[in-house]
C-alpha cells in the first residue's frame, strides 16, 4: 500500500491503495464516488471516463498511483456548487440523459472539450466524444446537448 495525494473535485484527498489498483476502483470503493462507472473494464466504452488534469482518461485502465499530485474531476465537479452547470442543464433540455449510465462520462468529455474550444463545430463534437458508447440515445441528442451548452457558456462566461 502507498499514499497517494491529489485534487479531487477541487478538493485535497490521500488516499491508500494498492499498487496494481486502479482509479476506477479507488474512486468508487475507497472514496464512494459512484458516478464513476464500469462499463467494459478494458477502455473500450468509455463509462468510467474522469478528467485528469482537464483531459479525459478511462479510470478502469489508469493507475490509482498515477493520480499522485493531478488534478481528478468527477461529474461531481460540474456541481459542485449545488447548482447545475450549463452542460448538465443542456443534456436535460435536449434529452440526452435517457438511462443515465454513459452521462457522467459524456458530460465530462463535453466539458474537456468547452474548455479547449469554446465554439466546437460537429466535428469537434463527434471527436471529442467518441470514445464514449452510448446505447440509448443515438447521440444526436447529446452533440445538439453540447453545442448548446457552448453558446450559452460562451455568452455567461462559465467554464
Amino acid at each position: 500500500m502507498k499514499t497517494i495525494r491529489f485534487l479531487l473535485n477541487g478538493k485535497e484527498a490521500s488516499i491508500e491503495v494498492e499498487d496494481n489498483e486502479t482509479l476506477l476502483c479507488a474512486l468508487r470503493e475507497r472514496l464512494g464516488i459512484t458516478s464513476v462507472k464500469e462499463g467494459c473494464g478494458i477502455g473500450e466504452c468509455g463509462t468510467c471516463t474522469v478528467l485528469v488534469d482537464d483531459e479525459p482518461h478511462y479510470s478502469c485502465l489508469t493507475l490509482a498511483s498515477k493520480a499522485n499530485g493531478r488534478d481528478i474531476k468527477t461529474v461531481e465537479y460540474l456541481s459542485s456548487s449545488g447548482v447545475l452547470h450549463p452542460l448538465q442543464e443542456a443534456f436535460i433540455r435536449s434529452g440526452a440523459v435517457q438511462c443515465g449510465y454513459c452521462t457522467p462520462a459524456m458530460l465530462l468529455s463535453a466539458y474537456s472539450l468547452l474548455l479547449r474550444n469554446a465554439n466546437p463545430d460537429a466535428h469537434d463534437i463527434k471527436e471529442a466524444i467518441s470514445g464514449n458508447l452510448c446505447r440509448c440515445t443515438g447521440y444526436i441528442q447529446i452533440e445538439e446537448a453540447i453545442k448548446n451548452a457552448a453558446e450559452i457558456c460562451k455568452c455567461n462566461g462559465q467554464d
